[in-house]
């Protein structure tokens, strides 16, 4: 195995048009994560803060502020938007397709961020706040979709895991301009980092306009002719070039197989055989989030300025550079030792640092060593987080499902991401904060995601199954044939949906590993029966 990822020999075609389709749509996350990076720095704004308070005082340094809950309202409001957004995603992307669904979107997404601009009171910034977030978690749930949809098999990971890169880049670029413009005593403070938004949404959009819809939403909508076209394009190849040919009649092949289990309903995704990978979906988002990471990027500036460091801006902006340097070995390391063996270390790794950071941030609380060694292995943990459970949260459940239900299970598994994100984002405050009412845990808050890091280290050995260099389709055929995720390493396809469906084997209940042996036996059935009707031909003649 060589170090550098490189297209196997025997795949026809190009694999440029895909991996830049995909790199490009993965701009989407900029929105996610600069949305979401913006509020942080705006809420430690002094303007903003004087613009907005309605009469309480921060005890901390006696100036005007807004209260806990309010600073739990427009933190949360974003993460509830982007909750329906996400649920909503699957009826949008299967009727007006992936690549409309995520236009419309960015549209929806553009009428917060004029809110939020215009805002100069709470109730107008909120309202912003959740329509931002409605069309951010369409995005979230359509973005992984296209990107599965569309890349080669050998490369998905990489491309999929782009779109955590993205986000990365997002929160950089609002730490970044949250720090050149917090000392501004106008509300240029906060309008012009929300202001930003609008050069991210024009891009996306311009970009989407030219871009293909993916080929497996055409076979599912039965427009086989155009889904040969948009493949065409993908592959480089062309649309009667025998390897597209055979791609999409296995995909085709797939999809009829999957029907003849069940139809797509939201009621067949809660019945085996999907439930299983509807819980393992969701369990990796809802843990992706209980890790904390949410809590730096979301409160970290805050954090920082009540732990006694001197400049929380920079610091912030440091966490958000290590960020976007740390996922880059991510993106390489999936395709090279898979989505197991990184998803265990980063559990690991970001368990013993958490650990680190409470024990030193409760034993020395005011100590200015402690609060290097704090910013030390917050910095590190960022780097397990960003390696292995950012990206690969995405990968896996823009993989783990199968055509006709793709878009409804990846939207819940990402509404899940969602939903927890609200609720950190909602009671962090609570938690951390002093004062009556809140349970003042300051650093010890990082004993609570360092159990949970803890619990993702035993979710991922029992539930996530090994789906490195597997096509969406193989992947069905993993989940098929592998009843325990400890035992889908090194597991090899040799099932063709196309041989299934030729056979008229599809639609009999029967598990993949039957299918299998009546493929074998009615293969070896074939050339007896041939040779018997050559010898009976031979006697005639005779």
């Amino acid at each position: 195995m060589g170090l550098l990822l490189k297209k196997p020999e025997h795949v026809a075609g190009s694999a440029a048009p895909a991996i830049i389709i995909g790199l490009f749509v993965a701009f989407g996350g900029v929105l996610f994560g600069y949305d979401t990076g913006t509020i942080g720095g705006i809420l430690a704004m002094q303007y903003w803060r004087d613009l907005f308070s309605t009469g309480y005082i921060n005890p901390k340094d006696e100036k005007k502020d807004v209260s806990p809950s309010q600073s739990s309202e427009i933190v949360s409001l974003l993460s509830a938007g982007t909750f329906f957004g996400a649920l909503t995603a699957a009826p949008m992307g299967d009727v007006l397709g992936r690549r409309l669904g995520m236009i419309v979107s960015t549209a929806i997404f553009t009428f917060g961020v004029i809110l939020q601009t215009a805002a100069t009171a709470i109730p107008l910034f909120v309202a912003g706040r959740f329509f931002a977030g409605y069309g951010v978690g369409l995005i979230s749930a359509l973005i992984p979709l296209y990107q599965s949809e569309t890349s080669p098999k050998w490369i998905r990971g990489a491309i999929v895991g782009c779109y955590q890169l993205a986000i990365t880049i997002g929160l950089l670029i609002a730490a970044i301009v949250n720090n050149s413009t917090k000392d501004r005593n106008d509300t240029g403070s906060y309008r012009i980092p929300v202001a930003v938004q609008f050069a991210w949404a024009i891009v996306l959009v311009v970009g989407m306009l030219i871009l293909p819809e993916t080929p497996r939403y055409f076979i599912k909508e039965g427009k086989n002719e155009k889904a040969a076209k948009s493949l065409s394009r993908l592959r480089r190849l062309d649309v009667d070039h025998p390897a597209l040919i055979e791609e999409l009649a296995e995909i085709q092949a797939n999809h009829e197989y999957e029907l003849s289990l069940g139809q797509s309903t939201y009621i067949e995704c809660f019945k085996p055989p999907l439930l299983k990978r509807l819980v393992t979906g969701c369990l990796l988002q809802a843990l992706q989030q209980l890790t904390g990471v949410n809590f730096i990027f979301y409160y970290g500036t805050q954090f920082f300025k009540n732990s006694g460091i001197s400049n929380p801006f920079t610091t912030t902006v440091i966490t958000n550079v290590v960020n976007v340097v740390s996922t880059f070995p991510g993106l390489y390391l999936v395709e090279k030792w898979g989505r197991r063996p990184l998803l265990l270390l980063g559990a690991i790794g970001m368990f013993i640092c958490q650990m680190i950071v409470a024990s030193v941030g409760t034993a020395l609380p005011d100590s200015q060593v402690a609060n290097k060694v704090l910013i030390a292995f917050v910095c590190i943990y960022i780097y397990f987080f960003a390696s292995t459970w950012g990206p690969i949260a995405w990968i896996v459940t823009g993989e783990i499902f199968p055509l006709k239900s793709r878009a409804k299970c990846l939207s819940m598994t990402t509404a899940t991401n969602w939903l927890l994100n609200w609720a950190i984002a909602y009671s962090t405050p609570y938690m951390v904060n002093s004062g009556k009412g809140n349970a003042n845990l300051q650093s010890k808050v990082f004993f609570v995601w360092g159990g949970f890091c803890l619990i993702c280290a035993f979710f991922v050995f029992s539930l996530i199954y090994e789906t490195k260099g597997l096509s969406l389709e193989q992947v069905d055929e993993l989940y098929g044939k592998c009843s325990k995720a400890w035992q889908s390493k090194g597991f090899k396809p040799t099932i063709s949906f196309q041989e299934v469906q030729d056979l008229g084997l599809a639609g009999r209940h029967a598990s993949l590993a039957d299918i299998e042996a009546d493929v074998g036996r009615k293969k070896s059935v074939a050339p007896a029966e041939k040779e018997a009707m050559v010898s009976e031909e031979k006697g005639y003649v005779a």
